[in-house]
Parts: C-alpha cells; sequence; structure tokens
C-alpha cells in the first residue's frame, strides 16, 4: 500500500561518518539497488557525468554536497586558499551537466553562503549545513509542487509521463510523480503510464521500478506509442518534469517535445512540475547549451550492439519544448499560466 513516506534512503545525502557523499546508483536499477559512496570531488563529479546521480532536483543537492565535500577535503590553512580551492570544485562540477540550471544553483548557493565565514572551519561547517539545507529544503518543495498539483488529476485518471521526474529525480518525493503521490494521498486513484524513455531508458528502469516500489500501478509503452496511447483514450494528461525553465521553453529529456506535439494534437493537458530553483531567469532557447551524450549510448545497449559501429550518430540529452505547448507550469510557488513572465514567479 502507498504511504506518504519511503521506506528507502534518499537518492543523496551526507555521510558523517566518513566525511562523504552518499548516493544511489541509478545506472544498475532495476536490476540492483546499491548505495555508492563518493570521498572525493572527482568520484562525485563522474556520477554526476554517467547518471550515477540525475534528476534537475537532485543535481541541486548534488551541487551543493560537491562544494561540501571540496571544503572537507580542502587542505588550506586560509580562507583564501579555501575559496580558492571551491572556486575550482565549483568549476568541475558545473561543467558534468551544462544544461541542468539547478547544478550550478546548488554550487552557487553553497558558495555564496560561505562569505559569512571567519575562518576556515568556519567555511567547512557552513557549506555543510547550506548543504543539508538545500536537500531538506526540496523535500518541501516537492511535496508543495504535489500539493498544487494534486487538483489537475480526477479520481481514476491515468497520466503520461516521460523519463524520470520522480523520488529518484530528487532528493525524495518527486515533482511529477511527487504530483501523482500527493493525489493518491488524497485518497484518488491515479495509474501512470511510463514511455520507456530510449536511449538510456530511464522511464522503463527507474520510473517504473520507483512506482512500482510504492505499489502505485504502472504501465510501461515504447517512447514510440504515446501517440498511439492517445488516441486510443487512455491518457488523460501529460506529466513531466524540467531540467530547466527559460522564458519561451522548457528543457527536459529528449522526446519531451514530441509528447508536448502529440498532446496538444489530442486536447490533452500537457503539465510541467517543477520547483522555481529550475527557472532560468535570464536564459531563452538559442542562449543555452544543450549536452550532448556518447554516440555509444545509441548504438549499443550494454554489450549488446545495436547500430554499425561507425554510423553517426546525434544524441542530445534534452529538448526545448515551447511554452505554447504547456497547459501550466507547476511550481513550489504555486501554478502558472502560459504565457507568463518569469518575474512573476518571484512575486
Amino acid at each position: 500500500m502507498f504511504t506518504s513516506e519511503s521506506d528507502l534512503m534518499r537518492t543523496i545525502d551526507w555521510n558523517e561518518e566518513s566525511n562523504s557523499v552518499v548516493l544511489v546508483d541509478q545506472t544498475l536499477l532495476p536490476q540492483e539497488y546499491k548505495i555508492i559512496e563518493c570521498k572525493t570531488l572527482s568520484s562525485l563529479c563522474e556520477a554526476i557525468k554517467t547518471l550515477r546521480i540525475r534528476g534537475a532536483p537532485a543535481l541541486g543537492a548534488a551541487g551543493g554536497f560537491g562544494i561540501a565535500l571540496a571544503a572537507s577535503l580542502s587542505g588550506a590553512k586560509d580562507l583564501e586558499s579555501m575559496t580558492r580551492d571551491l572556486k575550482v570544485a565549483a568549476k568541475a562540477l558545473k561543467s558534468t551537466r551544462p544544461t541542468a540550471v539547478n547544478l550550478g544553483w546548488g554550487v552557487d548557493r553553497v558558495l555564496k553562503a560561505v562569505s559569512d565565514a571567519f575562518d576556515v572551519r568556519g567555511v567547512r561547517d557552513i557549506t555543510l549545513q547550506e548543504a543539508r539545507d538545500i536537500a531538506e529544503e526540496d523535500v518541501a518543495t516537492n511535496k508543495l509542487i504535489g500539493k498544487y498539483g494534486a487538483k489537475f488529476l480526477k479520481d481514476g485518471d491515468t497520466v503520461l509521463t516521460h523519463c524520470n521526474a520522480g523520488r529518484l529525480a530528487c532528493v525524495d518525493w518527486g515533482t511529477a510523480l511527487g504530483v501523482v503521490r500527493s493525489a493518491i494521498a488524497e485518497g484518488k486513484e491515479i495509474k501512470v503510464i511510463a514511455c520507456e524513455t530510449r536511449p538510456l531508458n530511464q522511464g522503463s528502469r527507474i520510473t517504473t521500478w520507483e512506482l512500482m516500489q510504492d505499489k502505485i500501478p504502472v504501465t510501461l509503452i515504447a517512447d514510440s506509442m504515446a501517440g498511439w496511447a492517445m488516441h486510443q483514450g487512455l491518457v488523460d494528461s501529460v506529466l513531466v518534469g524540467a531540467d530547466r525553465i527559460t522564458q519561451d521553453v522548457v528543457f527536459n529529456k529528449i522526446g519531451t517535445y514530441t509528447h508536448s506535439i502529440l498532446a496538444k494534437e489530442h486536447e490533452i493537458p500537457f503539465y510541467v512540475a517543477a520547483p522555481v530553483s529550475t527557472f532560468d531567469f535570464k536564459g531563452w532557447e538559442g542562449s543555452v547549451k544543450i549536452e550532448m551524450r556518447d554516440p555509444e549510448e545509441l548504438r549499443f545497449s550494454g554489450c549488446q550492439q545495436l547500430a554499425p559501429k561507425d554510423v553517426e550518430v546525434y544524441n542530445p540529452a534534452f529538448d526545448a519544448t515551447p511554452m505554447e505547448n504547456v497547459t501550466a507550469v507547476i511550481t513550489d510557488k504555486g501554478v502558472f499560466y502560459p504565457p507568463f513572465l518569469l518575474d512573476e514567479v518571484l512575486v
């Protein structure tokens, strides 16, 4: 039976005993649920690059804990040296996933907090506390997103989602799937259709796994099946997360744009659920660098070769969905209906 709290460890946390970052290795799901420990900044950066940890809110926490880890490992004896070390760490962390605005937000927030420190020890204490605050606030933020979004889901609805915007994309609870969890907590019966999300299959590997852990009804479909599912009347709404939201578009996992077009064609509501920390108040579609993934992700599946070794591959991690295709953006500050000015979110 679904409960409001998970028995599983948070997606990312701090290990007090070893002064390290611990996280769920999402590349091993669903075959294995494993907690890994990052004792060095390079190991955390590798975990971010290889998607051992992923999801915009989770990356915000990873950025914060990354700076705390760098402060813990630094041998600096004075504030100037410590500040220099943290700036190097910040650059390394931000370069791992350039499109994910939350990662840089988490890094910058912890760096800003350091300005209150009087000595090196104070830097270590402040960075860790600020990182922990980010993690705690993420859970509370997701609960608010769930509260505001649950009203859009009716008893008996079936929601189609893409990639993973659930508990494992956050510290806990989830954004898009947090809305589903909140609706179920209100007593509604909600079913989920999860698209596989090629090429790394976050939908089939992660979304289905976490929903089944909570005994939430879920059906897996191929990405190319989404339009036909809508045509057959199997989908009441589409609900996705976001990696970055600008004034004109929503950046999310590749395939999201296609779902928005299909939803618009079939007159199905298309909702985006994301914290305000995902908003890029200065950017627009053309100003954002979209991360390009390894071509081998499409040429191979594990050890199985799927395509000729020398075939040209175009493998962006994200696409951009125009705001005109979005019914509403559900945030921790409330619900916003396009077109709206991003500055309105801060009022």
